[in-house]
């Protein structure tokens, strides 16, 4: 099962992904990690990001793609992926594609959560507050204002990415707003049904 998640910061994909890692036993992919484990494994392609990234470069999508491509050929990627995250621009999802048809590998969803993003502002700081109510660290990226950062970004170069997916006919819009046990069954039934397509 080849996953990718979509859908803007706040709305829930960590905790969707980490549901269906626990249920179907695929990764759950993030780029950022991949990149990190690539530099400090030193791979080729690790060696290529850390020159970019020491010379305070933003690593090129040939890069990431590289990355990606080398690491959904590790033993725990090869029943499948969850992608969260990535892609991030339609050059990257376009590349995303070339790179899996080289390797005679197609997606088998592309799942968005759409939420109300007026209300994810809330949504995170109440998250952070939980947080911290439970003595557990906030996440850096649950301030407010590096939140409304990161959906600025999102809905600048990467809310473009849903529709190049939907054109293609592998976009499933999931409601966002439901419960997180509603959320989860919505996944649920749209895999079933990529399953059987």
């Amino acid at each position: 099962m080849r996953l990718i998640f979509l859908g803007p910061p706040g709305a829930g994909k960590g905790t969707q992904a980490a549901r269906i890692v626990a249920k179907h036993g695929i990764p759950q992919l993030s780029t950022g990690d991949m990149l990190r484990a690539a530099v400090a494994n030193g791979t080729p392609v690790g060696q290529k990001a850390k020159a970019v990234m020491d010379a305070g470069g933003l690593v090129s999508d040939e890069i990431v793609i590289g990355i990606v491509a080398d690491r959904i050929e590790e033993a725990d990627a090869r029943k499948g992926f969850i992608l969260d995250g990535f892609p991030r621009t339609l050059a990257q999802a376009e590349a995303l594609d070339r790179m899996l048809d080289g390797k005679g590998l197609k997606l088998d969803a592309v799942l968005e959560l759409r939420v109300d993003q007026s209300k994810l502002v809330d949504r995170i700081v109440r998250r952070a507050e939980e947080a911290r109510a439970a003595g557990q660290p906030v996440r850096k990226d649950d301030d407010p204002e590096v939140f409304k950062t990161r959906l600025e970004a999102y809905n600048r170069d990467t809310a473009v990415v849903a529709p190049y997916y939907e054109k293609r006919g592998q976009l499933t819009a999931i409601d966002g707003m439901q419960p997180i046990d509603s959320v989860s069954q919505a996944i649920t039934d749209a895999l079933s049904v990529a399953a059987q397509g």
